[in-house]
């Protein structure tokens, strides 16, 4: 019976863990007015104020030099205006830990 219990309850903790996942990006989304794949797979965010962050491959906020060309999935080239890390950062920490 204790098994089963236990069971049980690693599932219920997984699919909370995956739904969390699931909604961790919902207020950079929110905020972005566009989000643009790029070729390494990280993902760039135009704010609607223009300004602009990038999130790695993994899911992360990182550093991006303002002035830097980066290339889209489709090969387009992109200039880095901004630099928005800590903002990005503090939107995806909200979809993470609720704000």
């Amino acid at each position: 019976m204790k098994t089963k219990l236990a069971k049980l309850a690693l599932i219920a903790v997984l699919s909370t863990a995956g739904a969390t996942a699931a909604f961790a990006h919902d207020a950079a989304r929110a905020e972005a007015k566009q989000m643009i794949e790029l070729k390494d797979g990280s993902t760039l965010y135009i704010f609607k104020d223009g300004k602009m962050a990038m999130e790695d491959r993994y899911g992360r906020a990182t550093r991006m030099e303002v002035g830097a060309a980066i290339e889209t999935k489709d090969g387009q080239k992109i200039k880095m205006e901004s630099d928005e890390v800590a903002r990005l950062q503090t939107l995806i920490n909200e979809g993470h830990f609720g704000g």
